[in-house]
């Protein structure tokens, strides 16, 4: 997902999977609002645009082409996507609450945290990667347990390299199921 992230979208010249697909479309999505809020992400989501409509029309553009595979493919992309979605959904959730029942506001936070009120607004909505301090002082503030504020997903190398192990392994007891990668 780090090609991905907010400040890496404008160096990406293409997208190269079904997963960077459905995450490029996802945070599209999300960039919706928070463009016409914070101008700096315009260029963001317009690129952003256009790595979807290039993947679209290279990968899905002619029926005739699409496979069983990458159908497959796109499946489990979207099922990826939607467990990420949920996880930042439940944290944004969490915090937010905490931030109610603790009697200050987002911007408050976001102070505490040395942020400004929209790069908080950014962190809670999933668009940027809280910092691991910024975790840590949430949990040590409102007591919001680690496994709900970090997400238990792994990056797609680590589960490249995993498989790619795990075949080698004579022990076949140890494996990695697709849905290992999505629990949360």
């Amino acid at each position: 997902m780090e090609r991905l992230e907010i400040d890496n979208i404008l160096k990406v010249n293409e997208l190269n999977s079904e997963l960077e697909f459905e995450r490029a479309t996802n945070i599209y999505g999300r960039l919706r609002w928070m463009a016409e809020e914070d101008k700096t992400l315009k260029p963001v989501r317009e690129h952003l645009r256009y790595l979807i409509k290039s993947y679209e029309d290279k990968f899905w553009g002619d029926e005739d082409k699409i496979s069983n595979k990458q159908i497959q493919e796109s499946d489990v992309a979207e099922k990826i996507v939607q467990k990420e979605n949920e996880f930042i959904q439940r944290r944004k959730e969490l915090i937010r609450e905490n931030i109610k029942k603790s009697g200050i506001k987002q911007k408050d936070l976001a102070e505490i945290l040395g942020h400004r009120p929209n790069y908080m607004s950014e962190l809670i909505n999933g668009i940027r990667p809280f910092s691991r301090d910024d975790i840590v002082v949430i949990h040590r503030l409102f007591g919001i347990d680690f496994k709900d504020l970090i997400p238990q997903f792994l990056k797609d190398e680590m589960t490249t390299h995993i498989k790619l192990t795990l075949g080698k392994l004579k022990n076949k007891k140890v494996k990695l199921r697709i849905d290992d990668l999505l629990e949360v």
